[in-house]
């Protein structure tokens, strides 16, 4: 079999095409989610936490000092970021659920 045919029944096969649409929704779904983090559910909890702004939240580590910029341990993006991973986990969870419940039934 040479390389090219080889290749070829690769990238058409079903599983190569359904992996590559699954990566193209993840990433466009990931954007999603940091969306919604970041500009729905974050503002509320900050206000309900005293006018909070997570994107600003770190502790300084080092001042800046003439061109040299502070060196900052930004936790507050830190909580955005795992926020939005529990969103995607949750939301990927129930999908392989419901997939799977429907092929029980199959």
């Amino acid at each position: 079999m040479s390389f090219i045919k080889e290749f070829k029944e690769f990238a058409v096969k079903g599983d190569a095409v359904d992996m590559a649409v699954g990566i193209v929704i993840g990433a466009s779904f990931s954007k999603i989610v940091t969306s919604l983090v970041g500009d729905v559910i974050m503002p509320p909890i900050g206000l309900l936490l005293g006018g909070v702004d997570f994107k600003n939240l770190k502790v300084i580590l080092k001042v800046a000092v003439g061109d040299a910029p502070a060196v900052t341990l930004n936790y507050g993006a830190f909580i955005n970021t795992a926020i939005d991973f529990l969103i995607v986990a949750f939301s990927i969870f129930l999908v392989v659920k419901g997939i799977n419940h429907l092929k029980k039934k199959q």
